[in-house]
């Protein structure tokens, strides 16, 4: 494959890095040096042609038969001509000199403005000139180029645990790797940060081989990385993206039209689960503008104050009492209604924006808690990415204090997937919010790899059994197994339990002959807002009593949490 055509500016940079590496003398000024000692030997050479043969022969006869003496002025100037030639020669040899090490400044130059320095890949700039050349090259022999977009899974967390000398490291075997496994006409990138790319072209109607790659790519990544002494383990989303040239558009516009298609299906992959490929799909384009309104929506309605906390009623199964409430988010959308938190949560955590929804929410929460009995509870659920903020703890000591709330009130839920992100930060934060009374429930229990020896190590208060054990108890002997263990696994650790997903009476009464347990779920009703909450505990008297002469504040909006 031929080399990409330099862009115009990528050529100044190239002379201005020539130029660098041979000196800052200006071109012009180099020239008109060049051309004097080009003169000066050519002017040398006359000269001694001219005089070389008469003072020559003079002082040979001198010399032998004793005749006659040199001319002196014409032996000064012959000496003077040699000397001159002598000057020259070694100006040529210089400027030959000179020239070589140009050329090879010009060539780093060159190589350093297509490449990655760290890895040696192809870099950004010259991607789409590569690519459109494979797109040249397969229109020629009637095949088509594929082009897949590589984003390592997690390397960020890698990298910031292992270090960046190992992240680094796991950059550039994943360089290797992929240039290994690629065949003769194709081109490897890498984007910046994780993100590599590589096209291939294939023979029409092998799409089957285009995938037989994306998976060796996938069990070759996914091999672990050894650097000083550490292990990396990193995998990859790989989006896949296929076409042609046509005579509509242009190499360039192709190349640029299957970047932007295989970086869509990446996001697929990953949304799939990661460590896989996905082909790029038409409804793709459309997902990615509904997600691009998302992200916008998010932005927009925590300045609004469009997320607001919603109650789930946890029950003590024993006596049917109300025992506390569990916030749920909900996001009160002008253009999508209602809208879930499944479909909102993650986009929130891929754009940072989590921890400030989240302690919106909890601010909001604790406001409307302070208004019910003493005797409840408030449960809340924390992101994984807030466990891996050390300051987390703290500013949510600073919010109980603010909202003046009791900490013992306060239930903590963290995923049983949160445990594998990073255990000494994990065990630090349940320290951290137990020593300041606040209550720690494992969420999901089942669902995960938890092991006992965690359990015994981590000082929970609390696990709940994860839904689709309880909603399906009923009618699946697995799901009445796996309750019972975890009956039998909190009874012996002395933890209390709560089991969600409780939909149904024929459910309740099948959870009942496995103990005594907290439940919640929608045989005590859907989820309600927080003016809802408030009617229902009035008619129950589980409300504090308001003095007379206070008037009940608007709830602060999102923004100003």
């Amino acid at each position: 494959m031929g080399k990409p055509i330099m862009a115009k500016a990528e050529h100044d940079r190239t002379e201005a890095a020539a130029q660098e590496a041979v000196g800052h003398e200006p071109p012009l000024q180099r020239a008109e040096r060049d051309l004097v000692a080009l003169g000066i030997l050519v002017a040398a050479i006359f000269l001694f042609v001219g005089t070389g043969s008469t003072v020559l022969t003079g002082i040979a006869r001198s010399w032998i038969y004793g005749v006659g003496s040199p001319d002196v002025l014409l032996t000064n100037a012959l000496i003077l001509n040699i000397a001159l030639l002598i000057f020259g020669w070694r100006r040529y040899v210089e400027l030959q000199t000179e020239i070589a090490e140009r050329r090879k400044a010009e060539e780093s130059a060159t190589r350093l403005a297509r490449t990655d320095a760290l890895t040696g890949c192809l870099n950004r700039r010259s991607l789409d000139d590569a690519i459109a050349q494979l797109v040249n090259a397969a229109a020629q022999s009637s095949e088509a180029v594929a082009v897949m977009m590589i984003d390592l899974d997690k390397f960020k967390r890698s990298n910031d645990l292992l270090g960046h000398k190992v992240g680094d490291a796991v950059l550039v075997e994943t360089a290797r790797r992929i240039e290994a496994l690629m065949p003769t006409r194709s081109v490897v990138a890498r984007l910046g940060g994780d993100e590599f790319v590589c096209a291939v072209i294939f023979a029409p109607g092998g799409e089957n081989a285009v995938e037989r790659l994306a998976v060796r790519i996938n069990d070759g990544l996914a091999e672990p990385i050894i650097s000083g002494g550490l292990r990396a383990e990193v995998t990859a989303s790989i989006g896949i993206a296929v076409g042609a040239s046509s005579a509509l558009h242009s190499a360039n516009q192709v190349a640029q039209d299957l970047l932007h298609r295989a970086d869509l299906a990446m996001y697929q992959a990953k949304r799939r689960g990661r460590n896989r490929f996905a082909w790029f799909e038409p409804t793709m384009e459309k997902e990615l503008r509904f997600r691009s309104e998302l992200e916008q929506g998010i932005r927009d309605g925590l300045k609004r104050g469009e997320f607001v906390p919603y109650y789930e009623k946890q029950i003590d199964l024993e006596t049917g009492e109300i025992t506390g409430f569990e916030m749920l988010a909900r996001w009160l959308s002008p253009r999508h209604g209602m809208v879930s938190p499944e479909v909102f949560i993650p986009v929130a955590e891929e754009i940072g924006l989590i921890a400030e929804l989240s302690e919106a929410l909890i601010t909001l929460a604790l406001e409307d808690a302070k208004a019910w009995d003493s005797s409840l509870t408030l449960s809340v659920n924390i992101s994984p990415l807030q466990l891996r903020d050390p300051w987390f703890a703290q500013r949510l000591l600073k919010m109980l204090v603010a909202a003046n709330f009791p900490p013992t009130r306060l239930e903590i839920e963290i995923t049983e997937t949160c445990l594998h992100e990073n255990i000494a930060v994990v065990r630090s934060l349940i320290t951290s919010l137990k020593n300041q009374g606040i209550r720690i429930s494992l969420d999901d229990f089942g669902t995960g790899y938890s092991s006992l020896a965690q359990l015994r190590t981590l000082p929970f208060d609390r696990i709940k059994i994860d839904r689709s054990f309880v909603s399906s108890l009923a009618r699946s002997a697995d799901s009445a197994s796996i309750v019972e263990a975890i009956s039998s696994l909190g009874r012996g650790m002395a933890l209390p339990i709560t089991a969600e997903g409780i939909e149904s009476a024929e459910v309740l009464s099948a959870l009942r002959r496995f103990g005594n347990f907290k439940g919640q779920g929608y045989l005590y009703g859907q989820p309600a807002s927080a003016e809802d909450v408030k009617r229902e505990l009035a008619e129950q008297g589980l409300l504090v009593a308001t003095p007379k002469d206070e008037t009940p504040s608007t709830p602060p909006s999102a923004l100003s949490a």
